[in-house]
């Protein structure tokens, strides 16, 4: 078995205690120069935080182990495919590589997956069901100021 099948296998076996502990089907590991530096699973049950998804719980935990938000040298393993949230967290963050063991697709077949998701995110913001219009006030973004506090 290669190191990636044990990483994954990990994930799976998490997910499935989760849902033994009444809990959704995810579990992640995150994986930092070839050792397991956090496994977590879905928490939403629990925190009725609708962020805690496995791999933002991972994702925080690393951060926090490490003191910071790069994590371009960890690699992601999941239970399912990460839904849009920690797709976008895992790219905020830097990660490089990731991996997932079943599809969105299959997990949507039992009442879990967020593939229906990804494809309304693909929609013009008016054809979506959670209806999103910009506001913009009178006056400047707060970007400016952002990016000259920064240095840039």
């Amino acid at each position: 078995m290669s190191t990636h099948e044990s990483y994954i296998d990990e994930a799976v076996a998490l997910a499935a205690e989760n849902v033994a502990a009444g809990g959704s089907p995810y579990g992640a590991v995150i994986v930092r120069d070839g050792a397991v530096l956090v496994r977590a699973a879905n928490t939403v049950h629990a925190t009725n935080d609708p962020s805690a998804h496995a791999e933002m719980v991972a994702l925080r935990e690393a951060s926090r182990i490490l003191g910071r938000r790069d994590l371009s040298d960890c690699v992601m393993y999941a239970s399912g495919r990460p839904c849009p949230m920690c797709h976008a967290a895992m790219r905020l963050a830097g990660f490089k590589r990731g991996y997932f063991a079943f599809s969105a697709e299959e997990a949507e077949q039992y009442g879990a997956g967020s593939a229906t998701i990804y494809a309304e995110l693909c929609q013009p913001l008016d054809a979506q069901p959670m209806q999103i219009s910009q506001l913009r006030p009178p006056g400047d973004s707060p970007y400016p100021a952002w990016r000259a506090r920064r240095g840039a």
